[in-house]
């Protein structure tokens, strides 16, 4: 009788602790790339696919001297994943992190956007999408890189997406240009050059624009919503 009595309290208890565990699993997976090959079946037909590229029109200053010194509307990119079954976007901002896709996109101007895909897209298989994820999380967290360096110690959001492809995929987006490449003699230009460098502006420092990318002859428009 003691037994049954005590039998059904610990019952109660294992089911719960289980549930419980089951719901912390499912919820904080131990990878925030990685997603769980159930949910990953759940995803619903899209027009985006896993390793897209995505580019809008940012407000800031600094994103107006980027579309003036590379004569491009486009200031901003990342990369699109899916993860468990959403859409979201690996950027460079402060810090590199994952965004919701549709807060990504409200944060370009006018909403407007326009996403790119490789024209020969049957190499990024399941196998190359997870190394990518891999490899971007040594990134997810590091500062933004408002003196376009070419190292990884912080980084910016064409270089981050160029990296991506380049070193997870084997596959380089566009050729790398020089900084003293681009129209640098706008004042707009010269003032966040004069802010950020002084008078010793790196002029030989390897560099990779949004525009650089979204102009790419390797990548196809999927969407475009100018």
């Amino acid at each position: 009788m003691k037994i049954k009595k005590y039998l059904f309290p610990i019952i109660t208890f294992i089911i719960s602790f289980g549930c419980a565990l089951f719901v912390a699993i499912k919820v904080f997976p131990n990878n925030t790339f990685t997603g769980n090959k159930e949910e990953k079946e759940k995803t619903t037909v899209s027009k985006f696919k896993d390793g897209d590229l995505i580019f809008q029109t940012s407000e800031s200053k600094q994103c107006e001297a980027v579309r003036i010194a590379t004569n491009s509307k486009f200031s901003h990119c990342g990369i699109i994943y899916d993860i468990n079954g959403n859409w979201f976007v690996f950027e460079a901002v402060q810090p590199v992190k994952l965004t919701p896709l549709e807060d990504w996109i409200k944060h370009g101007k006018d909403s407007k956007y326009l996403v790119k895909r490789l024209k020969d897209d049957s190499v990024l298989n399941p196998e190359v999408l997870q190394k990518m994820k891999d490899y971007s999380q040594q990134f997810d967290g590091k500062e933004y890189d408002a003196y376009f360096e070419w190292t990884d110690n912080r980084i910016y959001c064409s270089e981050l997406i160029w990296k991506i492809y380049k070193n997870a995929a084997g596959i380089e987006l566009s050729k790398l240009r020089e900084l003293k490449d681009f129209n640098l003699q706008d004042p707009r230009v010269q003032k966040i050059l004069k802010e950020r460098y002084g008078n010793d502006i790196p002029l030989e420092e390897k560099v990779v624009t949004p525009s650089d990318i979204a102009e790419s002859n390797i990548l196809k428009t999927v969407v475009d919503t100018y």
